[in-house]
């Protein structure tokens, strides 16, 4: 059985998911060792249907199937998508491989059905487990019925946080993944796989208007709403440099048009000046020790004394 990388998807975060998968195999050690699907919504009749409510928090919710999170169910589809035989690595969208996520498929899971990051303190809770980034034993997933559980999940049958936080899980058959494998907005020399998780901050949408669902309520709050309008400039501007390194290595071998460019701009998908910023970026790529020391001369992006990114840094894979 071969192994597979899924990556949800919908409309407003396809490219983000297509410059993901770009990222996972140019940074596969061994290349073809493993598979990479994208899961859009479009192939979930389910998913796209309007009208609908779930359950979320203990209150009932209309479900947005144009909303910029409407993939997140799709988290819990690769059992079934595998036969439930193998092992799957299901990661967001939004993000990028800054190493080979194929060492996950080397993991010992020790007997447990998933390895993912725990994140302690997010959203008031302790035993907060991050479902963006999982690594799933199939065959011990049999449970995981994904169309039934669409069905009950509309039906109010059990609470979407519930199911996301995997809160109905056996928590003997959970087990835990390093931070570095979900480094939130966070990139350093030891990051794995990079969520830009903080929505108004990622850096294709940086200008762009407000296109999600803002759950603030209170004046103080409506005052925030009110200022966040479009996405704000992501504060590290090396993950800028990643996300757009990337995409120009995309478009110059041709997995990425500057015509679909223009088109996701006009949508509103990503930021009006991506034209400029893959010009900007293009051939840089993340220093290693050894090239850090070959680029003292080099342009590079610096945040907080830091230096990431240098234009024509060599360190390992290279795009294929």
């Amino acid at each position: 059985m071969t192994n597979i990388v899924f990556i949800q998807a919908n409309d407003r975060q396809l490219l983000g998911a297509r410059i993901a998968a770009h990222s996972y195999r140019r940074n596969a050690r061994v290349p073809g060792s493993f598979d990479v699907k994208i899961l859009h919504i479009r192939d979930y009749p389910r998913l796209l249907q309007k009208g609908q409510t779930i359950l979320r928090a203990g209150h009932v919710r209309e479900w947005d199937p144009d909303d910029l999170q409407s993939f997140t169910p799709l988290r819990f589809a690769p059992p079934q998508a595998m036969g439930y035989e193998g092992k799957a690595v299901v990661t967001d969208p939004d993000i990028f491989g800054v190493q080979d996520v194929g060492e996950l498929f080397e993991r010992d899971l020790a007997g447990k059905a998933i390895l993912a990051v725990p994140r302690p303190g997010h959203n008031k809770r302790d035993d907060y487990i991050a479902t963006s980034v999982m690594l799933l034993d199939c065959a011990k997933l049999t449970h995981w019925r994904f169309d039934e559980d669409l069905e009950a999940l509309f039906a109010h049958k059990f609470d979407y946080v519930d199911w996301i936080e995997l809160k109905r899980e056996d928590r003997s058959t959970i087990g835990f993944l390093e931070p570095e494998w979900n480094d939130f907005d966070r990139l350093t020399s030891r990051t794995k796989l990079l969520h830009t998780t903080k929505r108004r901050t990622q850096p294709w949408k940086t200008g762009l208007p407000i296109d999600y669902t803002l759950r603030e309520s209170g004046p103080l709050d409506l005052l925030r709403r009110l200022r966040r309008r479009r996405y704000e400039q992501h504060p590290d501007r090396n993950q800028e440099a990643l996300v757009y390194s990337l995409l120009a290595e995309m478009v110059d071998c041709g997995e990425v048009t500057r015509d679909e460019l223009v088109a996701e701009m006009a949508a509103n998908h990503i930021r009006h000046d991506s034209l400029e910023l893959l010009d900007r970026y293009r051939g840089w790529q993340l220093l290693d020790a050894v090239a850090s020391r070959r680029s003292t001369a080099a342009a590079a992006v610096r945040t907080g004394g830091s230096t990431l990114f240098a234009r024509g840094a060599s360190t390992g894979p290279t795009r294929p």
